[in-house]
């Protein structure tokens, strides 16, 4: 079976599940999405790995997988989403130590925040987009059969962006020290939700 490569299109909070996040992957060389419901923690995992400044002060679980991994000289070389049962993602970590590689059983949300920690590519196989594939709203290409998992997806997804529950805070109003402060602070106070939608204000002042 071939191999197809995905990037990470967005990241949104799920209106349709109450505490999930919805994971939408896109295709390399095509034009299909792949959705994947994750959770809260898992979706600050990966929103922090995508935003580079944003530092936490103590490692993440994630964090300390890759630091525990390079103290080992180990390697994850890529994530495969092999599987789809149920409407439940199933991933492998392809890992490599001392030239030996092994395959680790892991949950598709934990193995992207580990890719991206390894700068390790994502692949799912042509068999898996072909059946959980999906068009947004906006695309040139004529949409799947599945037109209300469509509909939903694309309301929760903001392409290209990472678009956390939103606060109550006008951060367009703030001053860029301010904006600073309030980045500092989400960071050290482990707010890393807040942090994201501060550090995506500041970078648009840039």
């Amino acid at each position: 079976m071939s191999l197809v490569r995905l990037n990470i299109k967005g990241i949104s909070y799920s209106q349709t599940q109450n505490g999930a996040y919805a994971l939408i992957l896109s295709e390399v060389d095509g034009e299909r999405k792949l959705p994947i419901v994750i959770g809260a923690f898992e979706a600050q995992s990966i929103a922090i790995a995508l935003e580079k400044e944003i530092k936490p002060p103590r490692p993440l679980t994630h964090d300390l997988f890759k630091n525990f991994a390079d103290r080992f000289d180990i390697t994850v070389k890529q994530v495969i989403i092999h599987k789809l049962v149920d409407g439940v993602f199933y991933s492998s970590l392809i890992c490599e130590r001392d030239k030996i590689e092994e395959i680790i059983d892991a949950r598709t949300s934990d193995a992207i925040a580990l890719a991206l920690r390894f700068d390790a590519p994502i692949f799912t196989y042509k068999n898996i987009l072909d059946k959980a594939g999906i068009f947004l709203k906006g695309d040139e290409t004529s949409a799947t059969p599945e037109k209300q998992q469509e509909e939903i997806i694309s309301e929760e997804v903001l392409p290209d962006d990472i678009s956390m529950k939103s606060d109550s805070t006008d951060y367009k109003k703030l001053s860029l020290d301010e904006l600073k402060t309030l980045l500092s602070q989400a960071v050290n106070n482990e707010d890393y939700e807040k942090a994201a939608r501060i550090r995506d204000e500041i970078s648009k002042r840039k």
